[in-house]
């Protein structure tokens, strides 16, 4: 398993949470989906096989253009 961390400044609701979960899960490989709403970031566990763009163009998907690695 890899992790890979974005930040994501738009999030800030659990709407927000529930959107971009549901769209990075869409992803074959992804198996788990975090969105921590006060650091802005999102932490996904994937496969190999999962590409950082896929990843963010999930996220992009779910409303969210601003999107970058986190430190």
């Amino acid at each position: 398993m890899q992790t890979e961390k974005y930040l994501v400044p738009g999030v800030s609701c659990q709407h927000c949470v529930r959107a971009v979960t549901a769209e990075v899960s869409k992803l074959a490989g992804v198996s788990a989906v975090q969105v921590d709403l006060a650091s802005k970031v999102v932490t996904v566990e994937h496969e190999a096989g999962v590409s950082p763009a896929a990843i963010v163009a999930a996220i992009k998907e779910a409303g969210y253009e601003e999107v970058s690695p986190a430190p």
